[in-house]
């Protein structure tokens, strides 16, 4: 039997919100705590856990980037010619990628999403490597490299497999005592928001499986660890979409066109813009100015948000809508969705949580990329206490 066991469950988009008023996990992680989430997507929000960095540090922010020298996707532009009901239809655009992300060597996460096929040759892919392995990052080193340099044995989900097979790995790792650490991912509440909102019955139903699936993995490592030190976690929450805003119809009535006078991603909150002439940059900037559901981000604010690229690699001028309107249709998505993520970190939907049986965590815990710093401690804590040679009074019963 080993002595300790440091247990990271991250369920994607578990949010403050969702959990706040509800009794998940309280009885095996009662230690409830807010935390301010990284402005971004996914993309930006994992890296930042990972790595206890900020965007603009690791440089792992949003998917698609203007950078035709380096576009991976030319091959693609003859699809053009294909209709928009076939283009434009999610399945097909899964299957492609799917069928893409081997030739490409995209070892990551990888969608096309809806990138016009006529625009696509224009953009690069950021997410080339997979941040859930030592390496995985596109600057720096991730916890992975951290436990890899230090020989510390490990456990991490592997996001080709689903969320029982995962949890099912894992406590096959624990049951052998093959690992001072476990890193467990499952995103499927992530979807399900998206798909239902925050406010469905299939919400708390999820979060009641989540439940029993925690009580079994708690129960097999209590038997193979003294203590399992368990902290459940999230990268951000999610908020209803109420408000739809076609910021592309708005914008095709300028007399600056994309692509011949900028590029632009829009992406499902903010749309990222580079200009090739004045007379676009002001244009555009005049007419986002007009568009009452979002604003322009100043330099100062980025900054401030960790996101402000001195070489403005993924976009010269950011537009970001409030809380609860969804730019449809989108580089992202053809049609609406119920609830998506993405706004400004301080809006109410945004804050990520930390459930934790630790009763006394480190003070200044209050961004999820402080996260990376509990995982390094209690890494190094438990890899020294299960390497430690066991008394030899603790192996005699007590009279």
């Amino acid at each position: 039997m080993k002595s300790i066991l440091p247990l990271f469950v991250f369920i994607d988009a578990c949010g403050w919100e969702i959990i706040r008023d509800d009794p998940f996990g309280r009885d095996f992680a009662p230690a409830r705590h807010r935390l301010r989430s990284v402005f971004g997507y996914s993309s930006a929000c994992i890296p930042s856990i990972l790595s206890g960095r900020w965007p603009v540090e690791h440089r792992n922010w949003c998917y698609f980037v203007h950078d035709p020298a380096r576009s991976p996707f030319r091959m693609l532009r003859p699809l053009r010619w294909l209709p928009r009901f076939v283009t434009g239809r999610r399945i097909f655009r899964r299957w492609l990628s799917k069928f893409l992300r081997g030739p490409l060597k995209f070892r990551g996460y990888f969608d096309l999403y809806n990138i016009a096929f006529r625009h696509i040759p224009l953009f690069d892919f950021t997410e080339k490597k997979n941040p859930l392995q030592p390496g995985g990052m596109n600057r720096g080193p991730n916890i992975f490299d951290f436990l890899a340099e230090r020989g510390i044995p490990y456990h991490v989900s592997d996001p080709a497999r689903n969320e029982q097979a995962n949890l099912d790995a894992l406590r096959a790792d624990i049951a052998a005592e093959r690992i001072d650490f476990a890193f467990l991912y499952w995103p499927d509440l992530d979807g399900l928001l998206h798909r239902v909102g925050n406010r469905s019955p299939a919400v708390p139903a999820k979060l009641r499986e989540y439940e029993q699936r925690l009580h079994h993995l708690m129960a097999t490592a209590r038997e193979h660890y003294d203590e399992v030190r368990l902290y459940v976690f999230s990268d951000h929450g999610m908020a209803n979409c109420d408000e739809l805003l076609d910021l592309r119809a708005r914008l095709g009535l300028l007399t600056a066109r994309m692509p011949r006078d900028y590029a632009v991603v829009y992406d499902s909150t903010m749309a990222r813009f580079w200009f090739f002439n004045a007379r676009a940059r002001t244009e555009v900037t005049a007419c986002l100015r007009q568009v009452p559901q979002g604003r322009i981000l100043s330099d100062e604010e980025l900054a401030g948000l960790g996101t402000l690229f001195p070489d403005r690699y993924f976009g010269e001028l950011i537009f970001l809508v409030r809380e609860g309107v969804l730019i449809v249709p989108s580089d992202m998505g053809e049609r609406p969705i119920r609830a998506m993520h993405g706004y400004h970190p301080d809006a109410p939907h945004s804050y990520a949580a930390l459930l934790t049986n630790v009763p006394d965590l480190p003070v200044g815990i209050s961004d999820i990329p402080h996260i990376h710093r509990l995982m390094t401690h209690d890494a190094l804590g438990a890899h020294a206490a299960n390497r430690a040679p066991v008394r030899q009074a603790e192996t005699v019963p007590a009279a």
